[in-house]
């Protein structure tokens, strides 16, 4: 909902405009977010549908059904992608800001993982000037999600708010419970397995 102060509110009961050009997240499809952003970064990349689904490692129809607003892209697909154009993640999310927003708990964009039980909600875009996205990671236990490397000098902080998690770059990961913090590179495969069911972290990637 829309506060008279100008506040963008998030909700389950959420609507669409209330006249004042504040839209709630639940009025937006992710879907057609993610169509019109990749459009938009391509052209500005000069590049061909097929010219990024080759530099990207992606069917060339699969980017024409994301680019179309048909395809459900996973984190993989969106990575690759993003790496490929040379753009933030949360670029290919781009969707309108207020000054002030608040996202409820199980609202905003979600985008799943394509093998594990895993998904990242992005909750903060980075400002000009900044180069830093915060995600919301809901994950449960079953196949770890595997994170390819991401551009050169990314860093990823994590907290964990509820459950237990292993993660951290391969071969160095590290379980955490409630309230513990890691950071490490981004720019190497690194994983995050969930140890307990409804497992809940707070995700920034930033990058130099």
């Amino acid at each position: 909902m829309d506060t008279e102060d100008g506040v963008r509110q998030e909700g389950r009961s959420s609507g669409t405009s209330n006249g004042g050009g504040f839209v709630s997240a639940s009025a937006f499809n992710p879907n057609q977010v993610v169509a019109a952003s990749l459009k938009r970064e391509r052209t500005r990349a000069g590049l061909s549908i097929g010219e990024l689904a080759r530099r990207a490692g992606v069917g060339k129809s699969t980017l024409s059904q994301l680019e179309s607003g048909d395809g459900n892209p996973s984190v993989e697909t969106l990575w690759a992608l993003s790496t490929a154009l040379g753009v933030q993640f949360s670029a290919l999310l781009d969707a309108p800001a207020q000054p002030v927003e608040v996202i409820r708990f199980g609202d905003g964009p979600v985008i799943p993982a394509g093998a594990a039980d895993y998904s990242a909600t992005l909750l903060s875009t980075a400002r000009p000037g900044t180069r830093r996205d915060m995600y919301l990671i809901r994950a449960e236990p079953g196949d770890p999600r595997i994170a390819a490397p991401h551009s050169r000098g990314v860093v990823e902080h994590v907290v964990i708010t509820s459950g237990r998690a292993r993660l951290g770059p391969t071969g160095a990961e590290v379980q955490l419970g409630p309230g513990d913090y890691i950071s490490y590179a981004g720019d190497v495969e690194h994983v995050f397995a969930a140890l307990e069911r409804g497992t809940v972290a707070v995700l920034i990637s930033e990058s130099s």
